[in-house]
C-alpha cells in the first residue's frame, strides 16, 4: 500500500511524514538514517489521532532528525573502479581490477582483487562484488546470531529465522512470524555494529515495541549499545 504523506506543526517548524496502514495493534514512530519520518498504525486510525501522537512525540523526533542530519552530506555512491575503496567488516579495502578466465572476487593483502572474464565494466564488478558480499554476509551474519542468541537463553528466547536482503531504510527488522531480516549492506561494518542490530532486533522478540522495559532490556544485554550505533551510522553514512 502506498504511504500518505501528512505533517505536523511544531512550533514553527513543519515535520513532515509517511503513514503506513498494516494489520497490526500499535502505532510507531520511526525516523530513518536518510531523515524520513515514518509512523506505522492499525489500519483504520483516523488522521487526528497520528497527529496527536507525532506531537507528543515531536521533541523526540527532531532530535532524531538532528542525530541523522550531522552524517550529511552522505557518502557518494561508488563508481566500482581501480583504486576506490570499499568497507568490509568495518575495514576498508582497495579495488583492483583484472581481466581473467573466471569471475572471482579474492580479499587478499589489503585489497579486494575482482577477476572478471570479460569485459571489466563496473556494472560487472559491481555484480561481483555484491555476490561476494552477500555469500559472507550469509556467514558472517548466522555466526554472530548464534553467539548474540546465546546471551539469551535465560529467557527462552527461540532461534528466529534469517533472512538476508538489500534495505533502503532499515539495518534490520523483526516480523510478527519471528523472521530476523538483516540488511546485506550491514556487513560493510564492524563486528560490534552487527552485534548491535542483531541484540537491539533479538531485544524485540520479547518486547516489540520501543518502550521502556525494551531499552531497559536492551541496556541490560548491551550497556553500550549507544556507542556500537553511533558507530553504525558514522561508518555507513
Amino acid at each position: 500500500m502506498k504511504p500518505l504523506s501528512s505533517s505536523i506543526l511544531w512550533g514553527q517548524e513543519t515535520i513532515p511524514f509517511d503513514i503506513l496502514f498494516s494489520q497490526r495493534k500499535t502505532m510507531e514512530i520511526a525516523v530513518h538514517p536518510d531523515q524520513r519520518v515514518v509512523v506505522k498504525v492499525p489500519t483504520g486510525t483516523n488522521l487526528e489521532t497520528i497527529q496527536e501522537r507525532m506531537v507528543k512525540r515531536a521533541r523526540w523526533i527532531k532530535r532524531q532528525l538532528a542525530y541523522f542530519g550531522q552524517f550529511s552530506p552522505r557518502t557518494p555512491e561508488p563508481w566500482y573502479v581501480g583504486g576506490e575503496t570499499h568497507l568490509y567488516m568495518g575495514r576498508q579495502y582497495r579495488l583492483k581490477i583484472q581481466a581473467g578466465s573466471v569471475n572471482q572476487v579474492k580479499l587478499t593483502g589489503g585489497f579486494f582483487r575482482v577477476t572478471v572474464a570479460g569485459p571489466t565494466a563496473p556494472e560487472q564488478v559491481k555484480r561481483l562484488l555484491n555476490d561476494w558480499y552477500a555469500q559472507k554476509a550469509g556467514e558472517r551474519f548466522t555466526e554472530t546470531l548464534d553467539r548474540c542468541l546465546a546471551n539469551f537463553k535465560r529467557m527462552a528466547v527461540p532461534a528466529p529465522k534469517l533472512s538476508i536482503r538489500r534495505m533502503k531504510t532499515r539495518w534490520g527488522s523483526l516480523s510478527t512470524k519471528g523472521t530476523l531480516t538483516l540488511n546485506v549492506a550491514l556487513i560493510r561494518a564492524p563486528r560490534e555494529c552487527i552485534e548491535y542490530v542483531i541484540t537491539h532486533e533479538l531485544c524485540h522478540m520479547k518486547h516489540p515495541r520501543h518502550d521502556a522495559v525494551f531499552y531497559k532490556l536492551l541496556e541490560r544485554q548491551m550497556p553500550d549499545w549507544e556507542r556500537r550505533k553511533h558507530k553504525l551510522e558514522m561508518t555507513l553514512a
